[in-house]
């Protein structure tokens, strides 16, 4: 099993123009000082940016632009994502484009940011490919992860190496980058790891090895990474343990069938208890009525929060 090159692209996403022609340019560059690169990422929504009015029919014009890249550079490309339109939905779906140029498949996200990506529908397919004589890949988007049984199910279906386009400009990207390790840790994986800047996100893109470890994390600024991976440590380290210690793929293997709670029909009243999933108000209606019973209450006492 020979090495494997792949790079990401953390560039600046604009939310108002196409980012199309700066992407071919990135390409240029990246194969010029990188001419061993033999697979490229780009982050989440890169080419038209996180508006859904942007959303558009598959196939069009930047897919078939892509495809021109990635035949001219013989190289594998995944070119982020864009807003796709199917009839009266619109999904994120995510292309993957061979080094002749074809399509081999595509991905629609299967956690749409909710209740902030609002108009999206969910995808409902796993999405693997291999790359022949190199190893098994998997592809997901952004808020995916957050859901680890979506990695988990790549992972069972042979992927090595996660790619995952992503775009990030919110406060838990520090969360997000402990997320990117854990899941390649207890899925014994590559995590290939790319968010864009500006709108398209706060950059701190990361790739991580098959024990969690970080092989590198960017900063806030533009960047090419450009990684060999060595996808034996993938095989060793699911045949051997992490750290030659713990074998989290097969003891999930060994105990499947005891998750009570992925069985249909099965009762869930706590989580049916948690409430509708809508965006968050100044000042949630149960604890504003609570505040103003209190009130009439003890109209006399003021009444102190933590912190004041």
């Amino acid at each position: 099993m020979r090495p494997f090159a792949i790079a990401g692209i953390q560039m600046k996403v604009s939310a108002v123009a196409s980012n199309v022609e700066m992407m071919k340019l990135k390409i240029d560059i990246t194969m010029n000082l990188y001419p061993w690169i033999e697979m490229i990422m780009f982050s989440e929504l890169c080419a038209f940016g996180p508006l859904t009015y942007t959303a558009q029919e598959i196939p069009n014009n930047f897919e078939a632009e892509m495809q021109a890249m990635a035949k001219k550079y013989g190289i594998w490309l995944l070119p982020g994502s864009i807003f796709e339109k199917k009839e009266d939905k619109i999904y994120n779906t995510a292309t993957v484009i061979n080094p002749k140029g074809e399509i081999v498949t595509r991905y629609r996200k299967m956690f749409p940011f909710y209740p902030y990506e609002v108009g999206v529908t969910p995808g409902q397919d796993y999405c693997v490919f291999d790359v022949p004589g190199v190893a098994k890949f998997g592809v997901s988007i952004c808020y995916d992860m957050w859901f680890p049984e979506t990695i988990r199910t790549l992972a069972v279906m042979g992927a090595e190496v996660i790619m995952h386009p992503t775009m990030s400009g919110t406060i838990d990207r520090d969360i997000e980058l402990s997320i990117v390790r854990a899941m390649a840790s207890i899925n014994q994986c590559y995590f290939f790891d790319v968010n864009g800047l500006d709108t398209g996100g706060c950059g701190r893109s990361i790739v991580c090895g098959p024990d969690g470890r970080v092989l590198h994390q960017s900063e806030g600024t533009e960047e090419i990474i450009p990684l060999e991976l060595n996808i034996e440590r993938v095989k060793r380290s699911r045949e051997m343990g992490i750290l030659r210690l713990g074998q989290p793929l097969k003891s999930f293997r060994d105990h499947i069938g005891g998750f009570g709670i992925y069985q249909d029909g099965a009762s869930k009243p706590y989580l049916d208890s948690l409430g509708p999933l809508i965006k968050p108000t100044r000042l949630d209606k149960l604890t504003e009525l609570k505040i103003k019973e209190t009130t009439l209450e003890k109209p006399s006492e003021t009444i102190h929060f933590k912190g004041e």
